[in-house]
């Protein structure tokens, strides 16, 4: 399986319920480095898993919409925690919803799957992984 990971970053503000959250139950803020890694199986006929410069794009963008906001304030998520492991679910959706629109170009209907990896801090992260 070959893969490119490409990154980006965003900065959010959120509240959790519930006690296993702690603190974190008041507004907190976070910044989260997002890696999204694009595999497939064998590569396009250009010998590359997917235009990396399409890629960073795209990820820019459905980071973009999160960044600066106050998740609990965002219609979408009224009454979800959004952890880490849900956020990296939400990019990683959105993103093979531009997949499926074509936003990546044509090499990328080849795509067999996602990962998308929030690093909270140098030494805890959580991903999602799923098929395309």
């Amino acid at each position: 399986m070959f893969s490119i990971t490409v990154r980006d970053h965003i900065m959010i503000a959120h509240s959790f319920r519930g006690d296993v959250f702690g603190p974190a139950q008041r507004l907190h803020g976070a910044t989260f480095l997002v890696d999204a890694t694009f595999r497939r199986e064998q590569l396009d006929e250009d010998n590359i898993v997917v235009d990396i410069g399409l890629a960073t794009q795209e990820l820019g963008a459905v980071v973009g919409a999160l960044n600066y906001r106050n998740l609990d304030d965002e219609p979408d998520f009224a009454g979800i925690n959004t952890s880490t492991e849900f956020l990296a679910k939400v990019i990683a959706d959105r993103l093979a919803e531009r997949i499926e629109k074509g936003a990546l170009g044509e090499g990328a209907k080849g795509l067999a799957g996602l990962t998308v990896t929030l690093h909270e801090s140098h030494v805890a992260w959580a991903s999602y992984e799923r098929d395309l």
